[in-house]
């Protein structure tokens, strides 16, 4: 949490998307002025469960129950309480923060979506209040398709951004750090600017 924090960005993590790539992505936030939490919405044991099953990961509304637990609670704590919220879900986590940002609709005020599982949530996204990026690898056809069909049926204002060259992961050299720079932008223009009226 930066002195002076603007806003807080919540980094939704389930299962094996827990990278040490989400630490880069934050400190650049942070050094925009953006409280970060990244926060694993998978206990140890379940991790351990999920590793051998992978159920757990695609359990939603697991996930996103949690998310917005820890929402709520952030959002009590007298450190964060006047903070703007954004969130930062890969994957399955994605789908979690979409899931979350519905039913939290005054409280969200930003969602980056990162090689995400819109589909996942696809029952609330006409729901969704917080303006949305979908960031997609160019090389990631399925999750392209995914996110095109996502982006009709949000009905805020929302962008698809693909990444040239970058795959599901975004390992490719620049891939990460094209991702770290719209997601800062992003979160820039929606959670420290006045809402527009």
């Amino acid at each position: 949490m930066p002195a002076a924090s603007r806003a807080l960005v919540l980094f939704a993590q389930s299962g094996d998307t827990r990278p040490l790539r989400h630490r880069g992505v934050a400190a650049a936030l942070a050094e925009a002025g953006l409280a970060t939490l990244l926060l694993g919405l998978l206990t140890e044991t379940e991790e351990v469960v999920d590793a051998s099953t992978g159920h757990l990961r695609f359990d939603v509304p697991l996930l996103a129950t949690r998310l917005v637990d820890a929402t709520d609670w952030m959002r009590a704590q007298s450190a964060t309480s006047g903070l703007r919220v954004g969130y930062f879900g890969a994957r399955t986590g994605a789908a979690a923060a979409l899931v979350a940002a519905a039913a939290r609709p005054t409280a969200v005020s930003a969602v980056v979506s990162r090689g995400g599982r819109p589909d996942l949530a696809a029952h609330v996204l006409e729901q969704v209040q917080a303006p949305t990026l979908l960031i997609v690898g160019g090389d990631d056809l399925p999750v392209i398709t995914l996110n095109r069909e996502a982006l009709k049926r949000l009905h805020v204002e929302s962008v698809l951004e693909i990444v040239p060259g970058a795959g599901h992961r975004f390992e490719d050299p620049g891939a990460l750090a094209s991702v770290t720079d719209l997601a800062r932008r992003w979160f820039e223009r929606h959670l420290t600017r006045p809402p527009a009226s």
